[in-house]
């Protein structure tokens, strides 16, 4: 089948939503399918749309449910959209109506719904590829927090908890991501001036970022709103534990009973999970044990076979 798969997010963006496009078109293509990834829909013929984010590519939704009424329009649903724009944006609302199916990425994002379209939404999470974790090292305690410098990331929460750290602490931190606004970039540079054990080293490349990841002992997620982030897949795979906001993005990824969990917003208690996990090997060694649990949703064949069985249910 010919499929248009279209993201907001541009070529040059390393971004969550971009990568997922990347990787559903390269699985596509495995699949069979002939795939055109998009920013915005160029009305070309095609036999199926796959769209990311309710709002920002509801044009390009609403113009191909227009001109092929009958054809599978697929909505994968992000952060933004779920806890978002979809409880308060017409656009939004009107694209899952104008969906034939709706894709969230972890378990959690089912509740977001009414129950009226939830006979068309399937949960895929989202997989990244086999990776071999190398050594840490031993040097200090290297914690790690990799995602573009936005407010709905709560970026600068873990240099913030970096203050409580008792001085026996051997925390060092490194903060991967691009400063989308030149106030963040001056933030970030304010924090390392102010706190020696933090560190923010801007963009990466994809996978350079990946292996700075695979190398930490944990990763810090302290979203306001997530929609099932990559790089909490891709620390599962690669071994690394994680401790992060409870939100329900976090939730739906690691499992309720995760105990890796601080409030929302609250540097003092990130802080105290920091040191326990450094400090505490059972407490450690438990992180790493439900995390490995949750390792299975990342497989690749997985991902795969979950966009096969949705395909299959258009041309069947």
């Amino acid at each position: 089948m010919k499929i248009a798969l279209i993201t907001p997010a541009r070529p040059v963006a390393h971004s969550g939503n971009r990568n997922t496009a990347l990787r559903w078109s390269m699985l596509l293509r495995e699949l069979g399918h002939r795939i055109r990834v998009q920013t915005a829909w160029d009305g070309a013929n095609a036999d199926v749309m796959i769209a990311l984010h309710a709002r920002r590519s509801h044009d390009s939704i609403a113009r191909f449910a227009a001109a092929f009424p009958d054809r599978p329009l697929v909505l994968m649903l992000t952060g933004t959209d779920l806890y978002g724009d979809i409880r308060v944006d017409a656009d939004a609302q009107l694209s899952l109506n104008l969906a034939t199916r709706l894709i969230v990425l972890q378990s959690e994002g089912v509740k977001e719904l009414p129950p009226h379209l939830l006979q068309k939404t399937r949960v895929i999470y989202q997989s990244t590829k086999p990776m071999k974790k190398p050594s840490p090292l031993k040097s200090r305690f290297e914690i790690c927090i990799s995602g573009h410098l936005r407010e709905v990331k709560d970026p600068f929460r873990l240099a913030a908890a970096l203050t409580h750290l008792p001085p026996a602490s051997r925390v060092r931190a490194v903060q991967i991501g691009g400063a989308i606004k030149k106030t963040m970039e001056r933030e970030a540079k304010q924090w390392m001036r102010r706190e020696p054990r933090y560190r923010w080293i801007g963009e990466l490349p994809h996978g350079a970022a990946v292996r700075r990841l695979a190398r930490a002992r944990l990763l810090i997620i302290s979203s306001r709103v997530e929609g099932g982030a990559n790089v909490v897949t891709e620390a599962l795979a690669a071994g690394v534990p994680v401790i992060a906001s409870r939100v329900a993005g976090n939730v739906g990824m690691l499992g309720q009973d995760y105990a890796g969990y601080f409030p929302l917003g609250n540097e003092r208690a990130l802080a105290r999970l920091v040191w326990r996990a450094e400090s505490d090997e059972k407490f450690y060694a438990e992180l790493k044990r439900q995390c490995a649990a949750r390792c299975g949703l990342t497989w690749p064949a997985r991902e795969k076979a979950a966009i096969q069985k949705l395909i299959r249910e258009f041309t069947q």
